[in-house]
């Protein structure tokens, strides 16, 4: 079933009353309601295990909440048919932690596969795969593979993969979870800056340091529920902020 947006009236990301039971009787998420408004910028955070990668994956659309409704850009997730998924994730960009690269393809072969499978014309892929790549300062590497970057580019190029078709949300899980403070600092850059083009950009992380120094929406999650909704908070409510610097 999809609804017509209304983004003057309603929220980008709406969870009313989730909850997510595996088959051996694991509730990953327990009764979570959750509104997230476009342009938002979102710390999803928790102890592992807590329900941040279910929900992700609820999101991404890769599991279906077993009760509850969960609305995104007007499409309702739980009862979205298998034709319409496409259409869906046209409108969320993915990063993930383990970037995900086609390692057989240059860095812009891969940030042009995400539209080609989409039957864009070559002369537009061609283009708007270099912008991507330019956009996240890697305009003179779109020729290398995956092997010949660093783990910094990788992501980097994950990241224009994720916004070459230019998504009015970006869904990030730990995005910065293998890299070094000052390479992960630098990748938070990016994501800052395609928010505030104007991207809602939702993103699970353990990386305190990050959390604490920018400042953002942080919503906690343990043992299934939100136990914290702050507009601009810390990865802790009384963590001072980290000693992390842009440099």
């Amino acid at each position: 079933m999809v609804i017509a947006p209304d983004f003057d009236n309603s929220p980008v990301i709406s969870l009313q009353r989730v909850w997510k039971t595996y088959p051996n009787g694991t509730d990953a998420l327990r009764d979570v309601s959750l509104a997230v408004p476009e342009g938002d910028f979102v710390f999803l955070v928790g102890p592992s295990g807590a329900g941040k990668s279910s929900l992700v994956r609820l999101l991404i659309r890769e599991e279906r909440p077993t009760q509850g409704r969960l609305v995104v850009h007007g499409y309702e997730l739980g009862t979205l048919r298998r034709r319409r998924l496409p259409h869906y994730r046209r409108t969320v960009g993915l990063v993930f932690q383990d970037f995900k690269l086609l390692p057989r393809m240059t860095a812009q072969e891969n940030v042009a596969f995400a539209l080609r499978v989409m039957g864009v014309p070559r002369r537009v892929v061609e283009r708007r795969s270099a912008e991507a790549l330019d956009r996240v300062g890697l305009g003179g590497l779109g020729g290398k593979y995956p092997c010949e970057l660093s783990g910094g580019e990788q992501q980097r190029v994950a990241i224009a993969r994720a916004i070459v078709h230019r998504p009015r949300l970006v869904v990030a899980d730990e995005p910065t979870g293998n890299l070094d403070p000052a390479t992960a600092w630098e990748i938070m850059q990016i994501l800052l800056g395609i928010n505030a083009e104007g991207a809602t950009v939702v993103m699970a992380t353990h990386n305190r340091d990050v959390v604490d120094l920018v400042q953002r929406r942080v919503v906690a999650i343990e043992r299934g529920q939100v136990v914290r909704d702050d507009r601009a908070g810390g990865y802790h409510e009384d963590r001072a902020a980290s000693a992390v610097r842009a440099r």
